[in-house]
């Protein structure tokens, strides 16, 4: 069969990666893909915002499975342009994304069909928001209500930053049109994780838990970014709370979409965090995380392709999905410079080396000149290694980093700290 994979990131390149493990797979293309996933798949030049030119892609090359990446062309309609078309797909309709794409939306299902997560309030007009800001308090959550690149969040601490938050995004237009409407939260304290999930709309399968680490420098210091790194499983989410997840919030707004007459298909992401009165939710993703994806997937043991058409199908509960029993960890690294103003076109060397030492090297922000890989973005790679537990698995992964170079290369170099420092374990 052949497989069309929309995106060009590092997630995309471990859906790649792993798509292409499955013997029925006979030819993948990835629009746009990058030099990474070139390796595994034919990189088409078309706007992932284009549904038209990429259905009329699909039609001509007899495409038997889309897989959507990234969150855009999702709120974009492109699952239900397939749909039109009959062709099969992985990720939700426009509708479904919304859980994505509206902060606004998600709250009010989440709210109104009982699911754990913070108190909060949605606004239009700046002073009210203000006024809000100064009666509450701080520390307080500030979120533009549409997608803004994973920096549509503010966690703030005082009540001035608050105040700056809701300025830059609803006067200054920080984010565009996302900052339109703000959602102001309660603060939950607590350890954050990422649970994924399957569905097909009905029935729901949690992936293995991952932790990402937001902020650029260790110790968890400096500005937040789109993720610097990554593990699974993550050991705050024990089994009795992953179940809990599933059938606390996975499974219940799943039903509670579908009693809204949307049936939500593809992978769902929520973002916990882990208070003292259990598991509530920060936010859902309408697809697979980055660079979570990156952690989880080398870890499943079953076909992907025959996952994800069982949940395009409406067939997963008759598909048995194994995990391997071991962990893995992803360390990002970045350009100098990000999550601020970075520089691209970088010569990038080590990369078969690095894959010598036993690490998988997924391509994020990568680009060619002259046949020589360069950087092209912020958040340049992610190196992920494997082992039988998690503190070999860390071990492996910084054997194989300084192996990589390039000008003003960044990295955290205490990805799963927390699960060492656990004071349960």
């Amino acid at each position: 069969m052949k497989i069309l994979l929309i995106g060009g990131g590092g997630r995309e390149h471990a859906l790649a990666w792993k798509l292409a493990q499955s013997p029925r797979v006979e030819k993948i293309y990835c629009v746009p893909g990058n030099p990474g996933i070139a390796a595994v798949a034919e990189c088409v030049a078309i706007d992932i915002t284009d549904n038209d030119a990429l259905g009329k892609f699909a039609l001509e090359h007899n495409i038997s499975l889309t897989v959507v990446g990234p969150e855009l062309p999702l709120t974009n309609g492109l699952a239900d342009h397939f749909a039109a078309l009959n062709l099969k797909v992985f990720g939700p309709s426009q509708k479904a994304a919304q859980l994505e794409g509206s902060k606004a939306f998600a709250k009010e299902i989440m709210h109104k069909y009982h699911i754990p997560t913070a108190a909060s309030v949605a606004f239009t007009d700046i002073d009210s928001a203000l006024a809000y800001i100064k009666e509450q308090g701080a520390p307080i959550v500030v979120k533009a209500d549409g997608l803004a690149a994973g920096k549509g969040v503010v966690v703030a601490l005082t009540v001035e930053e608050a105040i700056d938050a809701v300025t830059m995004m609803m006067r200054d237009k920080a984010f565009g049109s996302a900052g339109n409407l703000v959602v102001i939260e309660e603060y939950l304290a607590g350890e954050e994780a990422s649970l994924l999930a399957f569905t097909d709309g009905t029935t729901v399968v949690p992936m293995v838990a991952a932790q990402d680490h937001k902020r650029v420098f260790d110790n968890d210091q400096g500005p937040n970014t789109g993720g610097m790194g990554t593990y699974a499983p993550a050991p705050v989410v024990t089994p009795a709370v992953r179940e809990q997840v599933r059938r606390e919030v996975l499974q219940p707004v799943v039903d509670a979409m579908r009693q809204e007459g949307i049936i939500y298909k593809g992978c769902l992401y929520a973002g916990l965090m882990m208070t003292a009165q259990g598991p509530k939710v920060i936010e859902f993703n309408a697809r697979f995380g980055d660079p979570e994806t990156q952690v989880v997937l080398p870890l499943l043991a079953s076909d992907l392709v025959d996952i994800m058409e069982a949940c395009a199908d409406g067939r997963l509960a008759d598909v048995t999905i194994e995990w391997e029993d071991k962990a893995a960890v992803c360390v990002v690294l970045a350009a100098g410079g990000y999550p601020g103003s970075y520089n691209k076109g970088d010569k990038i060397t080590g990369l078969d080396q690095a894959e010598l030492q036993g690490a998988m090297v997924f391509h994020a922000g990568t680009g060619t000149v002259n046949g020589q890989i360069v950087t092209h973005g912020g958040r340049v790679l992610g190196v992920t290694a494997v082992a039988a537990n998690l503190r070999e698995a860390v071990d492996k992964v910084y054997q194989a980093v300084p192996v990589i170079n390039f000008a003003g290369m960044q990295y955290r170099k205490d990805i799963a700290h927390r699960a060492f420092n656990r004071s349960d374990r």
